[in-house]
């Protein structure tokens, strides 16, 4: 099969599901990682050349064996959407040194370890796009995000440090900052009186994605915001 590979890396029924609907009407193969199947094998037999794995981000093992059965099922991978986030909303005296870990171990260490396994073979290629997903905390801290903020700002730098790097050998790596409340039923049911215009819809945060791998390499982005026009900034 010839057709390019998408992995997304954290898929739920907002920002995953919408990442992958759309580059897989644009012909991408689609392969879908999360700890569970509950919402990425449903979302995989709705899609064409669609695949749902299973597999621990924060586990080296675990996810060198997810990308290598990826490798022999679809091929080489031409573009990585990084959108596993996990966080515990506490201010400094209420987090644990669990919540604390775990929140770097899905944010930043397992955006490492997901990288590294894509990395080979778009230099080899000398393209590719890798995309981390980011949030308001990946640029500051605020009293409730004392575990998740500092996971998201070394995700942050973890990016910016790839992109210096692997920009010459043509692999394209952006960082799309979520600045908003995304349309989800859960975030639905937390703000049932919000309008329609205060939520984020997942596919326009989708179509974004796309576009930044669709740009030429002397016109490359890599920090790219995203918010709703009345969000506050």
């Amino acid at each position: 099969m010839n057709k390019p590979v998408c992995v997304i890396v954290g898929v739920g029924p907002g920002n995953g599901a919408a990442f992958a609907r759309k580059f897989a009407r644009q012909g991408y193969q689609i392969a879908l990682i999360s700890r569970s199947k509950s919402v990425s094998e449903p979302l995989a037999a709705e899609l064409k050349n669609a695949k749902a794995y299973a597999g621990d981000i924060t586990d080296a093992t675990s996810v060198a064996n997810t990308f290598e059965l990826i490798h022999t099922e679809m091929g080489e991978i031409d573009t990585l959407i990084y959108n596993a986030g996990a966080g515990v909303w506490r201010n400094i005296e209420e987090i644990s040194i669990e919540d604390f870990e775990q929140s770097w171990r899905v944010n930043a260490l397992g955006a490492l370890l997901a990288t590294k396994q894509v990395i080979p073979s778009m230099k080899n290629k000398r393209q590719g796009n890798i995309i981390f997903v980011g949030a308001t905390a990946s640029k500051r801290g605020n009293i409730q995000t004392a575990a998740f903020a500092p996971a998201k700002a070394a995700q942050k730098s973890l990016a910016e440090s790839m992109a210096r790097h692997l920009g010459s050998f043509g692999i394209h790596v952006a960082l799309l900052i979520i600045d908003g409340v995304v349309d989800t039923p859960a975030t639905r049911k937390m703000m049932p009186d919000k309008p329609d215009l205060f939520f984020m819809q997942p596919d326009d945060i989708a179509d974004i994605a796309y576009q930044v791998t669709q740009q030429k390499p002397s016109a490359w982005s890599f920090e790219v915001e995203i918010r709703p026009f009345g969000e506050k900034w």
